[in-house]
């Protein structure tokens, strides 16, 4: 092609039309990108956004947070942009969150006024109360939230006495390990002893975990007067056919519980040899287990039953077994067989709610009601099996539901998935001699080629 004046002045109106409209597009994309926002997390587990279960947290919260933090000036080891991104987050959702980062050493007498006592410590405060705050992740910055969100004392008593699981208690079979959970939500243990009250006090509820001793007819009356009075009760019952003089209680809420301990089939599926362990994988509609996804493993569980009473009482089944499980009536010992005869089919409940209007209920829809919950297995939530797939999830889910917080929900920690790589000595000696010997003696010989061909050229 021939070039003329005319086609290169026609070259060189097009290239600058081409310089005029990407200077147009560039700035309309750039009023887009400051009007309009869009982010994308890659990594794995979406550990860099928050998770669902915070951001709906944040939804509840009506009022503004504000959080401070306690740095020095000129602290290589301050994460303060670390501080700043995790507050975004937030704020992202909650726009009344404020952060303001304090240098400790300019402000000694606000120090003193919020109890500060070391360097990074952070201050949330919510509506004149205040938590204080060691290592900042969104695990406990939002579980901090929900416990300023928390309106009032929660307190759970646990009748002691009777060989009952303790809260306090570091054996396999106790539940310290919970109720260490518990007081990061904001839920207090505490230990009932019947023989020393007239009565039980106003408290979230009573926890009855797996007696052992009989109970004391005064005893009993102090339950019964409790739950006639409004009062909320988890009772755990453990296989067995004793109810350990808690018979008017349960003639009370209308329940009973079968004989024999549940033998599920499915446990074997998942590489568990003991048949005694049950393993819930689809839960009924409830409160409870609403959008729940996690498996529960409940070993040695017990069937309950439930029959229409007097009582104005709702009960709801919340943990079912699967189909093909029974309650085995003989000695769990060598071949475990159904036997039509003397087991009872499932599915079988082993965890089943209680609901019926409070003494004090008004014609206000959110007035509280009274809630009982009735348990077929209290090891799932021991210290030796707590950590097991969702039990620790469902327990939080169950004290959160009888003490009348359905809003409150379970905190995930955000974390990376698994990426460690297993390899053998012998792969981990050859990738040394590689990386250490072989690949720096194969550079150090290639230059040395050509340096010498460049030289000898």
């Amino acid at each position: 092609m021939e070039i003329t004046k005319k086609s290169r002045n026609q070259l060189r109106i097009q290239n600058i039309a081409f310089i005029i409209l990407l200077s147009i597009s560039i700035a309309l994309l750039a009023g887009l990108s400051n009007k309009y926002n869009f982010e994308s997390d890659w990594t794995k587990n979406n550990r860099n956004t928050l998770s669902d279960v915070s951001i709906k947290l944040l939804q509840q919260i009506p009022a503004p947070v504000k959080i401070t933090t306690f740095i020095p000036d000129g602290n290589l080891l301050s994460n303060r942009q670390y501080i700043k991104e995790l507050v975004g987050k937030y704020q992202k959702y909650k726009k009344n969150i404020t952060l303001e980062i304090i240098n400790p050493d300019t402000a000694p007498d606000l120090v003193r006024q919020l109890k500060v006592t070391s360097y990074g410590e952070v201050v949330v405060e919510y509506e004149g109360r205040n938590e204080h705050i060691t290592q900042l992740k969104e695990q406990t910055l939002s579980n901090t939230l929900q416990r300023l969100l928390r309106q009032g004392e929660r307190r759970l008593l646990f009748v002691t006495g009777h060989g009952e699981r303790k809260p306090d208690g570091r054996a396999n079979y106790d539940w310290n390990d919970f109720s260490e959970k518990l007081k990061i939500k904001g839920i207090t243990t505490e230990l009932l002893k019947l023989n020393e009250t007239p009565n039980i006090p106003d408290v979230a509820a009573i926890v009855i975990a797996s007696p052992q001793v009989d109970y004391l007819p005064g005893e009993v009356k102090l339950i019964i007067d409790y739950v006639k009075r409004g009062g909320n009760v988890l009772w755990v019952q453990e296989p067995g056919n004793s109810l350990f003089g808690l018979q008017p209680l349960a003639e009370l809420l209308g329940i009973n519980f079968y004989p024999g301990t549940i033998v599920d089939p499915t446990a074997q599926m998942m590489n568990v040899n003991d048949p005694s362990f049950s393993i819930v994988t689809n839960y009924p509609t409830h409160a409870i287990t609403r959008d729940f996804q996690y498996i529960s493993i409940f070993p040695k569980a017990v069937g309950i039953i439930h029959a229409a009473v007097k009582e104005d009482w709702l009960a709801k089944p919340f943990l079912q077994t699967v189909a093909r499980s029974w309650s085995e009536t003989g000695v769990l010992k060598g071949a475990i067989d159904y036997n039509a005869d003397t087991d009872i089919v499932g599915p079988l409940t082993i965890g089943l709610s209680l609901t019926r209007k409070g003494k004090e209920e008004t014609a206000d829809k959110n007035s509280k009601k009274q809630r009982i919950v009735i348990l077929g297995d209290g090891d799932f939530l021991s210290n030796t099996y707590l950590g097991n797939q969702g039990n620790l999830n469902i327990g939080h889910n169950i004290i959160n539901w009888i003490s009348n917080d359905d809003s409150f929900i379970s905190i995930p920690s955000s974390s990376a998935a698994d990426s460690q790589i297993n390899i053998s000595d012998l792969m981990g000696a050859i990738i040394g001699l590689f990386f250490l010997i072989i690949l720096p003696l194969a550079l150090l010989v290639s230059g040395t080629l050509i340096w010498y061909k460049r030289r000898s050229a």
